[in-house]
């Protein structure tokens, strides 16, 4: 599959079973494929970035932590909703476990570019506290590194 920048897509549910990290957001029950991820590429992984419809809910944690200061949770329209962009529950994932582009109303949602470069400046921010010891990400993203390293070598 190819994976283009700005779509949103499904994780299988071989990813969440080899995993097995109490803070991912797993898939919904009953066959539905929910959440859906933003996917970006950095380095030899691609990181999976949740949305939430819950909007509502995540606006009332950004007015408690202070909005200026939290940029792992972006709220924003996609398709005609609002909802949450999790940076902070982002995890790394190979191709393999993507499972197909999200569909709605019969076509591909695609995030605004400017969501999309907001996105990539918070997560490579992210990424640079994490180098720095400051770790902003709830799931163990080294311990699933790890898992996937070792399926990669196989």
């Amino acid at each position: 599959m190819v994976i283009i920048l700005g779509c949103l897509y499904h994780i299988k549910d071989e990813f969440f079973n080899l995993v097995n990290d109490k803070y991912l957001m797993l898939n919904h029950e009953d066959g539905h494929s929910r959440p859906n991820y933003f996917i970006l590429k950095e380095e030899k992984f691609y990181w999976a970035i949740p949305l939430s419809s819950k909007a509502e809910k995540y606006k009332n944690i950004l007015l408690k932590r202070g909005k200026k200061f939290c940029k792992t949770i972006i709220i924003t329209k996609v398709g005609t909703f609002n909802n949450a962009i999790l940076l902070q529950n982002a995890f790394p994932v190979t191709e393999g476990y993507v499972k197909s582009v999200h569909i709605y109303s019969g076509k591909q949602l695609i995030l605004d570019k400017s969501v999309e470069d907001e996105i990539l400046k918070n997560f490579k921010k992210m990424l640079s506290l994490k180098k720095n010891g400051i770790n902003l990400f709830y799931p163990n993203v080294d311990r699933i590194k790890m898992i996937l390293e070792k399926e990669l070598v196989h």
